[in-house]
């Protein structure tokens, strides 16, 4: 069996881009974000212990977000590197880092980035 825990569409306000104006007025960001983790004993248990708290990933990457940075890659970078840290059980997963509204001409709804680890 191959379990995962999704998060979808985490909304963020955030100071991420290349262009100095982008760091100062900041932009919406959101982030879909699939872990996989093996959870079979909680289905059983239906213990906390027995999985990850879902609380404590949004809140850690609420904080890498709050970081600044100006390439949304450094951004993922940095969210996979705190899971990592924080929950060693994650065995990999899949996220996508979108910026709304970016400063591109032209009619484009948002732009991201999507790692597979």
């Amino acid at each position: 069996m191959k379990t995962r825990i999704h998060f979808d569409q985490m909304h963020f306000y955030a100071f991420h881009g290349v262009d100095p104006q982008e760091q100062l007025v900041g932009n919406n960001y959101s982030i879909d974000l699939s872990l996989d983790i093996l959870f079979e004993k909680a289905m059983q248990s239906d213990a906390l212990q027995d999985t990850i708290n879902y609380a404590r990933i949004y809140d850690e990457v609420e904080k890498a977000m709050s970081i600044p940075s100006k390439l949304l890659e450094h951004v993922v970078g940095r969210i996979i590197d705190t899971l990592q840290l924080h929950f060693p059980s994650i065995a990999g997963g899949h996220i996508a880092l979108y910026k709304e509204n970016p400063p591109i001409t032209g009619k484009i709804d948002r732009v991201g980035v999507i790692v597979d680890w």
